[in-house]
């Protein structure tokens, strides 16, 4: 079996498994973390279906002071020169918001600068702080892009006991939270 086949069948056995243990859970330990204290720019993502919320989480940094980026997939991207997704500021203003697809993203500016922290979904996530995502590559070629400390939000339930597969692209995250516990992997 083909890398990127098992990734494809572990994402639908995990898509399914979270089913199982999705609950509204708030994610504001992640403002305990030296690193988010530290951070002026913060990229995060809205959640959408039974992602962990990030509603809550969005709301703190905000309410911090600190500057709030979304991701934006870019149309037309080339993936071997581009990331495909921009960073975008957002206010916290639902009308600011648009649909493409499953998820939301923001209107106005691509952001150029530096980001400080990039929180990041995952569907499951390894003890090296590998993830797998939702299977576009999007999030692993930002990071690749970035010297921003990463955090990875999961419920309980999605720690794999065993290293996911990888691929050269893929990219580690620095720790990954769950409601009550943060892990840091590097």
């Amino acid at each position: 079996m083909k890398l990127s086949d098992e990734k494809s069948s572990l994402r639908k056995k995990y898509r399914r498994d979270r089913k199982n243990y999705a609950t509204d859970h708030s994610y504001s330990i992640v403002s305990q973390i030296q690193a988010f204290t530290d951070a002026k720019i913060i990229a995060s993502y809205i959640s959408y279906g039974v992602e962990p919320s990030t509603e809550e989480l969005n709301q703190i940094i905000l309410e911090s002071g600190k500057t709030l980026l979304l991701p934006r997939i870019i149309q037309g991207a080339v993936a071997e020169k581009d990331s495909g997704l921009e960073w975008v500021q957002w206010d916290g203003q639902t009308s600011s918001l648009h649909k493409n697809g499953n998820i939301l993203e923001p209107a106005g500016e691509a952001f150029v600068g530096t980001l400080d922290l990039i929180i990041v979904p995952a569907l499951q996530i390894d003890f090296e702080g590998f993830r797998l995502g939702q299977g576009g590559g999007y999030y692993d070629r930002a990071l690749a892009q970035s010297n921003a400390w990463k955090i990875a939000l999961i419920y309980p339930g999605e720690i794999s006991a065993e290293l996911l597969p990888r691929e050269a692209h893929d990219i580690a995250v620095n720790a990954y939270v769950t409601p009550d516990t943060v892990v840091i992997c590097n």
